[in-house]
This record gives C-alpha cells, structure tokens and sequence, in this order.
C-alpha cells in the first residue's frame, strides 16, 4: 500500500477513461445535447431542435474517426462501442422527448407515445452493445447493415417534422408527431436490415440537416427582429 500511495504521488492526479481524437466528436455530442435539454426546459425548444440535429451531425462522423486509429486496443474499441450507446440515449433518446413534451404532448396517449419511445431506444442501444461487441470480436469489417433503425436516425426526423409544423394546424401536427414518435419507437426494435448510409448518402443527410438548422436559425432570427 505504501508503494502504492508514493507511485501516486509521483505520477499525480490520474483520470479515468479516454481522452483521445477518437472520441472528441462522441463528447461534443453529448455536451450539445445537455445544453439543448437546458435550453428545452427553458422554452427554447427550436433551439433544442437544432442542437439534436447538431448531435446528430457529430455522431454521424465519430465512428468513422475512430476507425482512423490503427491498432486500437481491445479496451480502446469497447470503450468506444459503450460510450457511443450512453452519448445516444441522452442526445437521442431523453433529448428528443423533452422536445416533444415542451412542444405539447403532454396528454395521457402522448406521455404513454414517449414512453414507448424511450424504452425502445435503450433496448436497441442494449441489444446494439451486445452484437457489436461480439462482430467485433469476430471480424475486423465494417458493419454495412444495422438490424433495426438507429436511434440517430432521430435527429433527422424531428427537424424535418417540425420543418413541415406550418404546413398542418396545430393540433394535428400534435397529432402527427405522436405518431411520429411511436412508428419511430417501433422501428428500433423491429429486426430488419437497415443499410448503413454510404458517403453519398452521408452527404444528403448533412444537407438535410444543415437546412433545417439554417431554417430553425432564420425563423428565429426573423421573429426577434419583429419582435
């Protein structure tokens, strides 16, 4: 114990966990999405929007940084796949709810709708950790299909909904989201191939994304100036 305590001593304060470029992008995600949940509960919830969408932006990219790192350790690549799940179920699964509550689904059907929604994201990013650990294990190959949709696949599916809320009365686009999120809920959970996007794809989806961050900015900057 006395060695202990003088190696300690010598080396310093020490902190656990990695620190390195492979998960810059999986940290900034998560600090985007806590922001966005603030900014949520204080009524800001275009701005909370454009924070998931940015997180999804992030997450996005993170994996195919990591794989950048040649000979990552085993602790290296398991760290990764655990940190990754946890990020997402903050960023893309308690963040998009507290969106959908702020913006009005607040009725009893509506609460049950993000429940489900909720509960269905964790047992994805449960089920994903196990699998892609094990494929892992198995092979060095990038995964070219997902069983399920992700979960990420949130942070383009509510800037586009509320992209399109001016275009239904209020309370049917209420309506819409509600079933929005359960279809989506359904999904992760429903095993069936998914293709992971190609940079091609990648491409549309940043483009998407991006116009409905320049869109929630407009909109908003507009309504300030007439304000």
């Amino acid at each position: 114990m006395t060695l202990t305590l003088i190696i300690d001593r010598r080396r310093g304060i020490q902190m656990i966990g990695f620190y390195d470029y492979t998960v810059v992008l999986t940290y900034i995600s998560m600090m985007i999405s806590m922001y966005g949940i603030t900014l949520c509960m204080d009524g800001h919830f275009k701005r909370a929007i454009v924070c998931l969408a940015l997180s999804g932006l992030c997450d996005m990219f993170d994996g195919k940084i990591a794989r950048t790192k040649k000979n990552r350790t085993d602790e290296e690549k398991c760290y990764g796949i655990q940190i990754d799940s946890l990020c997402d179920i903050v960023c893309f699964g308690i963040l998009p709810i507290v969106i959908c509550y702020k913006i009005g689904i607040t009725d009893i059907i509506g609460i049950v709708c993000l429940m489900i929604y909720g509960l269905a994201g964790l047992i994805r990013l449960a089920f994903y950790n196990v699998k892609e650990q094990i494929r892992q294990n198995e092979t060095s190959e990038n995964r070219k299909y997902y069983q399920g949709m992700p979960i990420t696949s949130i942070s383009v599916i509510l800037p586009i909904l509320y992209m399109l809320r001016p275009v239904f009365p209020d309370n049917m686009f209420l309506i819409v989201l509600k079933v929005a999120m359960f279809i989506t809920a359904l999904l992760f959970v429903t095993n069936f191939k998914f293709k992971k996007p190609n940079n091609l794809m990648l491409s549309v989806l940043v483009f998407v994304v991006a116009m409905a961050v320049i869109y929630m900015f407009t909109t908003h900057w507009l309504m300030w100036r007439m304000s």
